[in-house]
């Protein structure tokens, strides 16, 4: 399947979890960062995820900001993106997301080490 037909494909998952996301993407916002290079795209047969390299001043991240679909799937993904996270230099992995997550990935070594919160202004 082309790149433009698994995205379709993945696209309820995409928009599903960008419910949570606060508003600051679109669909196609995510399409444009993807064909930039500025972020990545991890698909599955039942699931996908969109990660983006966040590079501090003292640290550089492979920050996944979308995930959906089948829970099993997107577990099975994480080791595959931290060894190519690794290879472009990142020497960790944050995700923003549900609280829900917390319980599942701390099964995979994955710790909660800030919350964020918003408001309106």
């Amino acid at each position: 399947m082309t790149f433009e037909g698994e995205l379709e494909r993945c696209r309820p998952w995409i928009e599903a979890a960008m419910e949570y996301s606060g508003g600051t993407h679109e669909f196609e916002d995510i399409v444009q960062a993807l064909i930039e290079g500025r972020m990545q795209f991890w698909p599955a047969p039942e699931g996908c995820a969109i990660t983006e390299i966040l590079c501090y001043p003292r640290k550089k991240v492979l920050h996944v900001f979308l995930a959906g679909g089948k829970m099993d799937q997107l577990i099975d993904m994480i080791e595959g993106a931290a060894a190519w996270g690794r290879g472009q230099g990142c020497s960790g992995m944050t995700m923003a997301g549900r609280l829900g997550w917390e319980r599942v990935l701390n099964k995979s070594g994955w710790k909660r080490s800030m919350v964020v919160m918003e408001r309106g202004i």
